[in-house]
């Protein structure tokens, strides 16, 4: 859930550029005392309290550094970090999504990890590889994956029975026949929601349905956009339509944004929403929210009829001016292990258990971790069980946005015009010609 949190905080691209720009102003007025070194401390930012998992794993970690650990509360936040760098008052360590990463590394805030992988021996090939290559820029590593974010789609049985309708209509490689699903499932009285469909998740999934039409929306250098290739151009065209044709965006964004999301009448529960592509993480809310709903996952497939994922989530990174950063390399292996791992699945299931809920296991960015996780997971309820086979199904189909030195610019881009198609101000290609330049001027400004 954090990740989560992590993943939806705003990003101001022109205020990191200028804080990257004008670094002696920011030392005087960002700097706030968090990140002051302290004799055997390790200063974190961006991994403040969590949930069990992140707790129990912490425990682990800060017994392994040997010190006392500060974890300043709050997820990562770009101004704060550009300014403690600029001003030598660094954290030992960062807590942030991938996707950031590459940009991070361009800009020389990050150290490359090569020093700490080898001294501290981390075995990079447990990680797996879609993880890895976001954390990558320039052939360095630059930072270690946590969590991996595997998204299915998400169904409640319920309304599907209530409209009359089959799995089958949710078969994302048929975009006709998923449209035509979607209006059936849909309730639209009057211009007013009162059930969404199908939601394509649109703007943050747009890079999956690109995907599922065949394309890739960045090179896998990180250098070369591909935002208003023809085939990005028809899946955002796409996309759009399905929130048209249930409302249009505002009426469809006001429905939605009325859901009790993580709580126990959330959309499930209320059979509010027909379907929806989702991170994992969210099988394990309503495992604790409303553990009786009756789901189904299924695979988002391309137009080839052939399973994808759109792969995210978090990393640690080493800041430059890191104090501590033999501190920093033990508590990234620690957090990462297999055996840190298994033990807060463990204490996860037991919490389940106690709680007469479904366990749905936790998905890492370490494979070799994962296969002894899931053997934690034993059959408890058929639709969470389905939901968790379906899971660990589409992990090996799964996809990255490489790292780019223009990672943060190039999202905010893809996002704004997918915004803008959203509010009518665009059609789609002249919304992506337009992110396309902004993205190409963005990374030629960023290597420089």
């Amino acid at each position: 859930m954090k990740g989560w949190r992590t993943r939806l905080a705003a990003l101001s691209v022109l205020a990191m550029v200028a804080i990257a720009a004008i670094t002696a102003s920011l030392a005087g007025a960002h700097n706030d005392g968090h990140y002051v070194r302290q004799a055997g401390s390790l200063n974190i930012m961006g991994f403040g309290t969590g949930d069990d998992v992140a707790e129990s794993r912490a425990t682990i970690a800060t017994a392994a550094v040997g010190g006392s650990v500060t974890r300043p509360s709050g997820g990562f936040n770009d101004q704060q970090f550009l300014a403690a760098v600029a001003s030598g008052n660094s954290p030992d360590l960062v807590y942030l999504s991938r996707d950031k990463v590459g940009t991070y590394a361009a800009k020389g805030a990050f150290l490359p990890l090569t020093s700490c992988i080898s001294s501290h021996k981390i075995n990079t090939k447990q990680y797996r590889i879609p993880a890895m290559n976001e954390v990558t820029y320039k052939g360095k590593i630059y930072g270690i994956p946590e969590f991996y974010d595997v998204r299915t789609i998400l169904v409640d049985n319920n309304v599907l029975d209530m409209a009359g309708v089959k799995l089958s209509g949710l078969d994302t490689s048929n975009w006709p026949n998923l449209l035509a699903t979607a209006k059936k499932l849909a309730k639209v009285d009057n211009g007013k929601v009162t059930r969404i469909g199908f939601d394509p998740k649109i703007p943050e999934f747009f890079p999956l349905w690109a995907k599922a039409n065949g394309v890739d929306i960045l090179s896998k250098d990180g250098l070369t956009p591909h935002l208003n290739d023809p085939r990005a151009v028809a899946a955002l065209a796409y996309a759009v339509s399905l929130v048209n044709a249930q409302g249009g965006w505002n009426a469809f964004k006001s429905f939605r944004d009325t859901w009790d999301f993580f709580g126990s009448n959330n959309e499930i529960a209320a059979d509010q929403v027909g379907a929806f592509p989702m991170e994992q993480w969210y099988y394990n809310v309503l495992a604790g929210s409303s553990p009786k709903v009756h789901i189904t996952a299924l695979q988002f497939r391309n137009k080839k009829h052939q399973p994808i994922n759109y792969e995210t989530g978090s990393a640690w990174a080493i800041p430059k001016g890191s104090h501590n950063v033999d501190a920093a390399c033990t508590w990234m292996k620690t957090m990462t292990s297999v055996s840190t791992w298994t033990a807060a699945a463990k204490n996860r299931a037991q919490i389940r258990a106690a709680k007469n809920q479904p366990y749905t296991g936790i998905s890492t960015g370490n494979a070799v971790a994962d296969l002894a996780v899931y053997k934690t997971v034993s059959k408890f309820n058929p639709f969470f069980d389905q939901s968790v086979k379906k899971v660990l199904d589409v992990q090996r189909f799964s996809f990255n946005i490489p790292a780019s030195p223009a990672s943060a610019e190039f999202k905010q881009a893809w996002s704004d015009a997918a915004t803008r198609v959203l509010n009518g101000q665009q059609t789609a290609k002249q919304a992506l010609d337009q992110a396309q330049k902004e993205s190409v001027a963005a990374i030629k400004a960023a290597t420089k």
